[in-house]
C-alpha cells in the first residue's frame, strides 16, 4: 500500500510532467519577447500621446513577461529613451502582472476560468496603477 506522501509525490510529478511542454512554449515565447520590445521602443512606436502610449505600453507589456527585478532597469531606459512616466508605469505594471504569454501554463495549474479573468483585471489595474503613481508623485 502506497502511503500518503508518495501518493503525493507522484500526483506532483505527474502535474509536472504534464505542466512541462506548456513551461518550454511560454519560456521560448518569453525569450522572443525580450528581443522584440525593444526594437519597438526604437522604432518610435511609442511618443505619440499620453493615453495612447500608456494603451499600447499595457498591450506590449500584456504580450510579454518579466520580472519584477528587472523592471527597476527597464523602467530608467525607457524613461532614458523620452517616454513619460504614465506608460512607463503602465508597462512595468502589466509587464509583470498580466501574462498572455503564460496563460496556457497558468490555466493548467489554476483553471482558464480565474487565469483570464485574473488577466483581464490586472489589464485594467495597470492604468490605474499607473495613473495614480503619476498623479502621487505630481508628473502628470
Amino acid at each position: 500500500m502506497m502511503s500518503r506522501f508518495e501518493s503525493a509525490n507522484k500526483k506532483t510529478l505527474k502535474s509536472f510532467w504534464q505542466l512541462t511542454p506548456v513551461l518550454l512554449g511560454v519560456l521560448l515565447l518569453a525569450s522572443m519577447m525580450v528581443e522584440i520590445i525593444p526594437m519597438l521602443i526604437s522604432k518610435g512606436v511609442l511618443g505619440h500621446g499620453l493615453w495612447q502610449d500608456a494603451l499600447l505600453a499595457n498591450i506590449i507589456g500584456s504580450a510579454s513577461t518579466g520580472q519584477p527585478i528587472i523592471s527597476y532597469v527597464l523602467a530608467g531606459e525607457l524613461q532614458r529613451a523620452g517616454i513619460a512616466l504614465l506608460p512607463v508605469t503602465v508597462f512595468i505594471v502589466s509587464w509583470v502582472t498580466v501574462g498572455v504569454i503564460s496563460l496556457p501554463a497558468e490555466a493548467v495549474a489554476l483553471g482558464w476560468r480565474f487565469s483570464i479573468l485574473r488577466n483581464i483585471l490586472a489589464f485594467f489595474m495597470a492604468f490605474i496603477l499607473g495613473w495614480l503613481t503619476v498623479v502621487s508623485i505630481n508628473v502628470f
